[in-house]
């Protein structure tokens, strides 16, 4: 069902900025479009809540249109269009084709993601992200925890933000112990929200061996989740699992091991204050450990002497002593890994 939310904070503050005329006239509002509701505690909670953020932070108005699924999103990018948006944030691959078709239609800015071809200047930008640096130290981290010394990945699809974690997550694994296996098991092609499939493939890969899953999903994650939940590791131990891009420590019943946390807040803002300066599709935007854009999350499960070793890891990946290069390719990501499950 398709939920459209005005932020009333923001709208509040774009009256003053207004009223102050501290506002750019061009700038006067921003849409953020999710194919599922933003209450997934990953990559939709964490859009909708930096386009929250972005906007009270510019003065300009936000609305929200979530749960839209994964089709043809064009009417309601020309109704946010025709209602005054200044910018789309279209916060979905698969809107990747449509977003752009709208914005040279009617000449109104869309961002889209896994597209950096695709920049125009002034109408599309592209935010391609990656938490690969974050996905290195969850590597690393998982290798030094590991009982069973086999870890796996399981993944909702192969977009590039996906596969840049997935390869860095295998790296950081063979760094710290080049014996320890990896296996690697994609749902479906576009399988975001199969939380069922989501659990199969993971309940498959434990049996495996792994006793870590890192898990990249949105709504499928939280099958990823009830998995690790319900099935013991080989040695009839707990299986732990570590997240991406959200959160989900309000809902975690002992078995999250981490996250990797991303803050999307930076780049919303940046798109802003570029269309502001006339600089909107002409760079690319990411994030990273530097400025905790991308982070680690902590949990009780990570003992103290581990979480110091990590946070000593993140020093050398910024310092640039250890270098974790995106790879984006997925035949590329699959060669890195021990074992693919198809």
């Amino acid at each position: 069902m398709l939920r459209v939310l005005k932020s009333s904070v923001s709208v509040i503050l774009l009256t003053g900025f207004m009223l102050s005329g501290a506002i750019a006239a061009d700038v006067k509002s921003i849409a953020i479009l999710t194919p599922e509701e933003g209450t997934d505690y990953g990559w939709n909670q964490q859009g909708v809540d930096a386009a929250k953020a972005a906007a009270a932070a510019t003065g300009v108005e936000v609305v929200v249109a979530q749960g839209l699924g994964y089709g043809d999103v064009r009417p309601t990018l020309r109704e946010l269009a025709e209602e005054g948006a200044s910018l789309l944030i279209a916060h979905a691959s698969g809107y990747n084709t449509s977003a752009p078709e709208i914005a040279n239609e009617l000449k109104v800015p869309v961002a889209i993601v896994d597209t950096p071809s695709a920049l125009k200047k002034g109408l599309v930008a592209d935010y391609t992200l990656s938490g690969h640096e974050g996905a290195y130290l969850a590597g690393r981290l998982a290798a030094k925890m590991t009982r069973s010394k086999a870890v796996g990945i399981v993944v909702s699809g192969e977009p590039p933000s996906w596969n840049s974690q997935s390869a860095a997550f295998a790296q950081g694994v063979k760094a710290e112990n080049p014996d320890v296996k990896v296996t690697y098991a994609v749902i479906g092609p576009a399988a975001y929200s199969d939380a069922a499939g989501g659990k199969r493939v993971t309940e498959s890969v434990i049996a495996s061996g792994a006793d870590i899953i890192f898990g990249q999903g949105n709504g499928s994650s939280f099958g990823m989740l009830q998995a690790v939940e319900t099935t013991k590791a080989a040695d009839g131990g707990k299986v732990y699992f570590i997240d991406v891009i959200g959160d989900k420590t309000p809902i975690d019943k002992g078995f999250l091991l981490s996250s990797v946390v991303w803050n999307i807040t930076p780049v919303y803002t940046a798109m802003i204050n570029d269309l502001k300066a006339d600089t909107f599709g002409t760079k690319s935007y990411s994030i990273g450990l530097k400025d905790d854009s991308v982070k680690l999350l902590k949990t009780a499960a990570i003992p103290d002497n581990v979480w110091t070793e990590v946070q000593a890891l993140r020093e050398d990946v910024i310092s640039g002593k250890i270098k974790v290069e995106p790879v984006f390719e997925a035949t590329a990501v699959r060669a890195l890994m021990t074992n693919v499950s198809e």
